[in-house]
């Protein structure tokens, strides 16, 4: 990468089914799939503890980091 390169990020998380453990893949897909569309590469996935909208509980779920050059 050269010194004038200059990238963005954006951060989205992702959170599994509270009910059973597998991950719905195609709805992962499209999530990856629809930043793709606007020009977001994928940089790194990291599995986390995302807090859910009611109660103070997580849940686990992945961390969606994703990258592109700044316009």
């Amino acid at each position: 990468m050269s010194s004038g390169d200059t990238y963005e990020y954006k951060v989205v998380s992702f959170r599994e089914s509270l009910i059973g453990d597998a991950l719905d893949s195609d709805k992962l897909e499209k999530v990856l799939n629809k930043h793709a569309e606007d020009g977001w590469g994928l940089k790194a996935i990291t599995s986390a503890d995302v807090k859910g909208r009611i109660g103070p509980g997580a849940v686990e779920g992945l961390l969606l980091t994703f990258e592109r050059p700044r316009a």
